[in-house]
């Protein structure tokens, strides 16, 4: 996995909603019709359409701005202080005083579906509001890292305008993803590529997808007929084909699927803001399928954020191991994380020289301990200060990548201090560890660690002894 560390700003251009939900219980049918009673216990509501959009981004760490039509009413109100909330300015909003805007209200009884109603505006925006559109946009363009159009048939991408913004994005470079709707994706040429679903390409093509051949007609078909400059076509548990030169398909790697509401947001917000960070096509799809995989294994329209990308594929086993070795600054944030997941903890620290049974059987049982095991690792400075110049035998970089590789071993931290205070404060451990040698002893951080556990030493194991008969061993030949 490559690293991602900048914050592209990306521009979202559609169709902005509110999801609204009455949450309560039913246990009885109405006696004046034969419908349920529904006993509302609560409602919450949170931006839909592109403003799912534009909450997958903001999880990313991205810098969104908006670009929409909006009417004047109390829901444009409610959408703007959601949008305030994330960060997200509302400058470049477009009121049409006549226009409603969009808000779907579901009712929901022991968490199932019992109605949906809508209201909203579905026509075309005016003319003046497009004009106002692109006015911004020319303004703003060399701001954007890249632009996302994302399309619900609510009006506000008419084909006209979706064609001006993609000329205009175009002419200063910025590519432009969109997520198409309808069967004719003609409004959308001349973008860098399409997310449409395999039902959306097979009604936009005319052609069946059934196999690979059938799926390699219809990219071509899409990139030649729209200009792409990459075609793409999801494909939801068989994961995202694209055609380039060549068909190529990065496989899903969803490992529970509890709901894919909104997967289709985090895959053109995951796969725009990676290409914006540098990252290839393919490496962009690799990442899209890690964030839809974290997103489809959480119930409703969820989001995905760097660090649990990060951890989900570490729990796939397909990260490598210098992935698991973290700077000061990134424990910490990981740490505070953990913390407010409520899971537990642990830290211990060591040379780890030569690795030995003795290491891996302590390092297991410090992770029984908890959910987390944190290895804070002596630097090779450090290790000359407490065993002598002739140690350490590996470098810090060696350790440190072959105790990452251990399935015990959460994360590894090197620290250059004779102790690893300054590293406990930062991690707060919920569990100390530490070798059974330190029986009656001070330990360094049980401060402000909540527990200490001892643990006894395999007898006879220990990079000491190692080092010893190696030295034998050469006397002896």
């Amino acid at each position: 996995m490559i690293k991602i560390d900048k914050k592209p700003n990306i521009l979202v251009i559609g169709d902005l909603m509110i999801d609204h939900y009455l949450w309560g219980s039913c246990d009885r049918i109405s006696p004046e019709a034969p419908v349920q009673v529904v006993n509302v216990k609560k409602e919450s509501s949170t931006l839909g359409g592109a403003g799912n959009v534009i909450n997958n981004l903001v999880s990313l760490g991205s810098m969104v701005e908006v670009i929409s039509v909006i009417g004047d009413d109390s829901v444009a109100d409610e959408l703007k202080n959601l949008l305030e909330k994330i960060d997200v300015k509302i400058d470049n909003l477009v009121v049409e005083n006549s226009r409603k805007t969009s808000k779907k209200s579901r009712l929901m009884a022991s968490n199932q579906q019992v109605l949906r109603y809508d209201v909203e505006s579905i026509e075309d925006i005016n003319e003046k509001s497009s004009q106002k559109i692109i006015a911004n946009l020319e303004k703003n363009i060399k701001n954007y890292s890249a632009i996302i159009l994302s399309d619900y048939k609510k009006g506000v991408l008419t084909p006209s305008l979706t064609q001006d913004i993609i000329k205009i994005a175009n002419k200063n470079s910025v590519k432009v993803l969109a997520d198409p709707k309808g069967k004719d994706f003609s409004k959308y040429k001349g973008a860098y590529t399409l997310t449409p679903n395999k039902k959306e390409a097979i009604e936009a093509t005319n052609i069946d997808i059934k196999d690979e051949k059938s799926l390699v007609l219809a990219l071509k078909k899409l990139k030649e007929e729209c200009s792409l400059g990459v075609s793409l076509i999801t494909l939801s548990e068989q994961g995202i084909a694209i055609f380039d030169e060549n068909l190529f398909t990065s496989p899903t790697v969803a490992r529970e699927v509890f709901d894919v509401t909104g997967a289709g947001d985090t895959v053109i917000a995951s796969i725009t803001f990676a290409l914006s960070c540098g990252l290839d096509i393919k490496k962009a799809l690799y990442f899209a399928n890690l964030a839809a995989g974290v997103v489809v294994g959480k119930i409703g329209s969820a989001t995905a954020s760097l660090d649990e990308i990060y951890e989900y594929e570490s729990s796939l086993h397909k990260s490598s191991s210098s992935s698991h070795i973290k700077t000061f600054d990134e424990i910490e944030k990981l740490s505070s994380k953990f913390r407010n997941q409520g899971k537990t903890v642990v830290f211990t620290n060591g040379c780890f020289d030569i690795l030995h049974v003795g290491h891996v059987k302590y390092l297991q049982e410090a992770k029984s301990y908890g959910d987390v095991l944190i290895l804070g690792l002596n630097a090779d400075s450090s290790v000359k200060k407490l065993k002598g110049e002739t140690r350490p035998i590996n470098t810090q970089d060696d350790r440190a990548y072959i105790l990452a590789s251990l399935e015990s071993v959460d994360y590894v931290v090197i620290f250059e201090e004779e102790t690893p205070y300054e590293l406990i404060k930062l991690i707060k451990p919920d569990v100390l560890v530490k070798g059974g040698d330190y029986e009656g002893k001070e330990v360094v951080g049980q401060d402000i660690a909540k527990e200490l556990k001892l643990v006894q030493f395999v007898d006879g194991k220990s990079t000491t002894n190692t080092i010893k008969r190696i030295e034998n061993a050469k006397c002896n030949n």
